[in-house]
């Protein structure tokens, strides 16, 4: 049997990406990816308002697929203009909250702490996203040549300024120093972990403020990412990312969160710590380093055999 066809929309940001393309491997799809672009003042305005017809997006969609997966706001208005047109001849999954009705999708996934509810609704403890069991072990090596056997090992993801987390030089410096007292200081050597929302100066401050046996890597490398998760006995990450979180959580490894003061409130960040200190996933990084185990986190597959099992006698014709 030839593999469905998959339509993956979104707006090209990483953490979209992640996740839409995550759930098309984990389907086992076949698919292309559209970065969408919507005309005009239409991508001022939330899909509620906004008319749902081809002018509205410059993107001319190729019409073989099966399977729309779309995830992020200006994703929203092509997913319904595609399932308008094609009705039962394809599924249309959207990921996040599209702010529209969810009747117009054949499922939602959201992550639990959006508090979402609805029959076509999938929750998820986190974000889902690309990484599997398998690529953690297939990379392990990738930097085992820079590791010092004698010491223990602690991944130290740093994700990038957003509307809620500024990284201040201040913030940074204090986060610097508390990996340093709190591992550095005590036998571990730290794998240091830019993401693509990384600002360079951050990278370079790292650089210069770690010694040379640590090992900052300098550019994004998936393979890097991977293989450090793999090899850490410790995971520190930045609070501005519950992507980076979610797919920490995959590894059932310790996972330290490097808060920082938030410049704009946000309860949907409040609850997805709260929500993983109840799973006892995360801890606040502190001063002191501890040892716990939780149940590996593989919401991508979770949510993906569900959504197979559902449409596996769909007629697409």
């Amino acid at each position: 049997m030839s593999k469905l066809k998959g339509l993956l929309l979104t707006e090209g940001m990483h953490g979209m990406i992640s996740q839409v393309e995550g759930l098309a491997k984990a389907l086992d799809l076949d698919f292309i990816h559209e970065k969408i672009e919507l005309n005009n003042f239409w991508k001022f305005l939330p899909p509620k308002l906004t008319p749902v017809k081809s002018f509205v997006f410059k993107n001319k969609m190729k019409e073989n697929f099966n399977i729309v997966i779309s995830c992020g706001r200006k994703s929203v208005i092509p997913s319904l203009y595609l399932k308008n047109k094609y009705k039962s001849k394809i599924i249309n999954i959207h990921i996040q909250d599209p702010k529209v009705s969810l009747n117009n999708f054949d499922f939602v996934v959201v992550p639990e702490h959006d508090k979402l509810t609805g029959s076509n609704v999938l929750t998820t403890k986190g974000a889902i996203h690309y990484l599997t069991k398998d690529q953690l072990v297939l990379s392990q090596n990738y930097l085992k040549s820079k590791i010092d056997p004698k010491k223990k090992i602690v991944s130290f993801i740093i994700g990038g300024p957003n509307k809620y987390y500024s990284y201040s030089d201040k913030v940074v410096d204090s986060i610097f120093a508390n990996v340093d007292k709190s591992f550095i200081q005590n036998n571990y050597q730290a794998i240091v972990i830019p993401s693509i929302r990384t600002p360079k100066k951050i990278i370079e401050k790292a650089q210069n403020y770690f010694d040379s046996s640590q090992i900052v890597i300098q550019n994004v490398d998936k393979k890097a990412y991977l293989s450090s998760l793999q090899l850490a006995d410790h995971i520190i990450v930045t609070c501005d990312s519950t992507s980076m979180i979610s797919e920490a959580a995959l590894t059932g490894k310790p996972i330290y969160v490097a808060q920082m003061p938030a410049i704009k409130k946000n309860n949907r960040f409040k609850d997805f710590f709260e929500l993983f200190e109840r799973l006892n996933i995360i801890k606040n990084l502190g001063t002191s380093v501890e040892d716990w185990n939780y149940q590996k986190l593989d919401e991508t597959q979770r949510i993906s055999s569900y959504i197979k099992d559902k449409i596996e006698n769909h007629d697409f014709s």
